[in-house]
């Protein structure tokens, strides 16, 4: 829950940053200043950016946190490693499982489940940039129709 709190609360930091950039941008363009409203039209653009970069974000949380839920329910989830005390997976072991999961993935395609279980694998291996690849990939797979 201290997870889901601390994104809400960054978010909302995120959000009051940028209507305060974006009121920013509105005085410079009331000045009627040609430097002025270019200006406010840029910091216009950033604070857009940011509310997209955002949304991005949050959607990817909500859609693999709704994924794990799936396929915990499925009795899909558990994925055989060696826990630490703190009840995250060891790395060492998950790095190396991963060519089981990666060989389940590739035999599977079309499966998000298996595709889920891969990017989980990768972060517990530590790899962020795959782990995350592999759960957009299971996002989208589990959008097609059956």
């Amino acid at each position: 829950m201290t997870t889901k709190l601390g994104a809400l609360i960054m978010a909302a930091l995120l959000v009051l940053y940028l209507a305060l950039v974006g009121w920013r941008a509105v005085q410079f363009m009331a000045t009627g200043e040609p430097i002025a409203i270019a200006m406010g039209v840029a910091l216009l653009v950033l604070p857009l950016i940011g509310l997209w970069a955002l949304w991005r974000e949050l959607e990817f949380g909500i859609r693999s946190h709704e994924l794990v839920k799936r396929l915990d329910a499925e009795g899909g989830l558990d994925l055989e490693l060696p826990l630490l005390p703190s009840g995250r997976p060891e790395r060492a072991a998950a790095g190396a499982a991963l060519d089981e999961f990666r060989t389940a993935a590739d035999a599977a395609p079309e499966s998000w489940q298996a595709a889920m279980r891969l990017g989980l694998a990768y972060d517990a291996a530590g790899d962020r940039r795959n782990a995350r690849h592999a759960v957009r990939r299971a996002i989208a797979l589990s959008r097609l129709p059956r």
